[in-house]
């Protein structure tokens, strides 16, 4: 009888096992999305063979899933990339077509627009944004003020956050945008108004205005503007992990898979590395920077495996664009053999290779092979396409136009269908990739953060032409040379932009155009 019992045991818990299994196996994955600022390509080592910062926590995350080689953001500066990424559309379709917004600006993102995390919300995940937000926030104003209308305004004279009321809700902020919850700043670590927002509101009043600082290293530095009380620079990084940590455990165990979109403020300007840090790396602080984010982002990995759903979950770890030459003090880096684009020609800000061409890992057990390494060209907008594939959502004609599902790249099944891939750089001038070519167009043509046309000392030829294969670090233009791919590369972005879309699909308009625009001139876009 005893073992007959034993018997009937041992079935019913195969029984569940199995059951437990297919669940496992139907269940979506956790996602996590993990953003760094102005962390160049060359700045893990598992990039660099010659990189002098240990970055052994995001190694081992390449290791264990796929590194991709080729991997590049829409834009070389903060707002539009991460604009692309939640959109999955490039941001030059928007009213921003060169630089970035300040903590003043309203939300770059519209109403209407669908986003990365509205769309897992509507099929079945909570949603998390903790971090930098930099995409623009609709702020309540004192006294009937008028809210701040311009997307991108670098004159002193609107930089006045006095006429916000912090004590009220954001009219339209990140919650609008798929966001259950959100933890974060308006935007870069070193523009105001420095405060901490929880979901729609700051968590703590302002109540005195920060001068710049300018320490001995050049950019520690941040501008002048309102403060709270509770906001320290320097804690700003390790608040938004523990946030992020403590998020994770919270979710852990739900029924429903969360969402969990982790813009860091680093190792953006201002540089700085606490204990036990500060001075670990013996080069610069920017180098501590680097090393901090490397081990903050081992607590997130531990997190999740003492969680128990390492296996359930997708991280995808990349930064927002190049390396910003000089926040990170190259000059220092490079004397210690140590250079943040590798082997590639430029940095932030830049359309060069340095300026666009990021870290990628991705590791997704059970689906995503470890120690894989991918080739292909890429772009950040993809992420967008990916979730819809993941999610089963057919993506609308005016839904994430410019975004190729990466699904057959992580699994290793299917074809991804990526043509060509858009560039753009701080000034607003486009490159576009085509294979190994790369075109470079009106290089004279953008407009300065300042406002004013984009003036070089020796102007530059009116299209630069690589060829990336034979001349990955962009030293020899030889567009005289080729001039039938010149006119084929020209004549295809021309066609990317007019059509508001580079995937299939219905033609899309882009957004109105509010200023001069020089770049529209060879697509008579005026």
């Amino acid at each position: 009888m005893l073992k007959n019992n034993s018997l009937i045991i041992i079935i019913i818990l195969q029984c569940i096992f199995m059951q437990s299994n297919v669940y496992s196996q139907d269940k979506k994955p956790n996602i996590i999305y993990i953003l760094a600022d102005d962390l160049g390509i060359g700045d893990l080592t598992i990039y660099n063979e010659n990189g002098k910062i240990p970055t052994p926590h995001l190694d081992k995350m390449g290791t264990e899933g796929m590194r991709f080689t080729d991997a590049h953001t829409t834009s070389s500066i903060c707002t539009p990339s991460r604009y692309s990424i939640l959109t999955g559309r490039y941001s030059w379709r928007t009213p921003l077509k060169e630089f970035i917004v300040l903590g003043n600006a309203p939300t770059l993102i519209r109403k209407d627009r669908l986003t990365v995390a509205k769309l897992l919300q509507e099929n079945g995940y909570q949603t998390a944004n903790i971090g930098k937000w930099h995409l623009g926030l609709n702020w309540s104003m004192k006294n009937n003020s008028p809210e701040f209308d311009h997307i991108t305004d670098r004159r002193g004279d609107r930089l006045d956050f006095n006429q916000i009321d912090y004590s009220k809700p954001l009219k339209f902020g990140i919650l609008d945008l798929g966001f259950d919850y959100s933890y974060a700043i308006s935007t870069s670590l070193n523009m105001p108004p420095y405060v901490y927002l929880e979901n729609d509101k700051a968590t703590q009043i302002p109540t005195k205005i920060t001068e710049r600082s300018r320490k001995e290293f050049p950019f520690t530095a941040w501008m002048k503007g309102a403060i709270a009380d509770n906001f320290k620079h320097d804690q700003v990084l390790p608040t938004f992990v523990n946030k992020a940590v403590s998020y994770i455990k919270e979710k852990a165990n739900d029924e429903k898979p969360f969402f969990l979109y982790l813009p860091l403020p680093a190792p953006h300007s201002p540089v700085l590395p606490i204990a036990p840090w500060k001075g670990k790396s013996d080069i610069n602080e920017y180098a501590d920077f680097v090393m901090m984010v490397d081990d903050l982002m081992g607590d997130i990995f531990k997190t999740l495996k003492c969680q128990g759903i390492e296996e359930n979950t997708m991280i995808v770890f990349t930064s927002d664009n190049g390396c910003a030459a000089s926040t990170a003090n190259i000059g220092v880096l490079k004397k210690k053999n140590h250079n943040p684009s590798y082997i590639y020609s430029g940095s932030k800000g830049s359309y060069l290779e340095g300026g666009h061409r990021v870290p990628f890992l991705v590791k997704w057990p059970g689906k995503v092979q470890p120690n894989s390494v991918c080739n292909t060209t890429i772009c950040t907008t993809d992420f967008m396409a990916t979730v819809a594939d993941l999610v089963n959502y057919q993506l609308k004609d005016n839904e994430a136009e410019d975004s190729y599902s990466m699904m057959p790249l992580l699994t290793q099944k299917g074809t991804y269908n990526r043509k060509a891939t858009v560039h753009h750089d701080k000034f607003g001038i486009f490159a576009i990739r085509k294979g190994d070519w790369k075109l470079i167009v009106s290089p004279n043509s953008g407009i300065t953060p300042g406002g004013k046309p984009h003036k070089l000392k020796t102007p530059l030829p009116e299209y630069i032409l690589y060829n990336l294969k034979t001349d990955v670090k962009e030293r020899n233009n030889i567009a005289k040379q080729h001039p039938d791919k010149v006119k084929e590369l020209k004549e295809l972005l021309a066609q990317i932009i007019k059509d508001g879309r580079s995937t299939p699909g219905k033609v899309q308009q882009n957004d109105s155009i509010r200023h001069a625009w020089p770049q529209a001139e060879f697509v008579n876009l005026k």
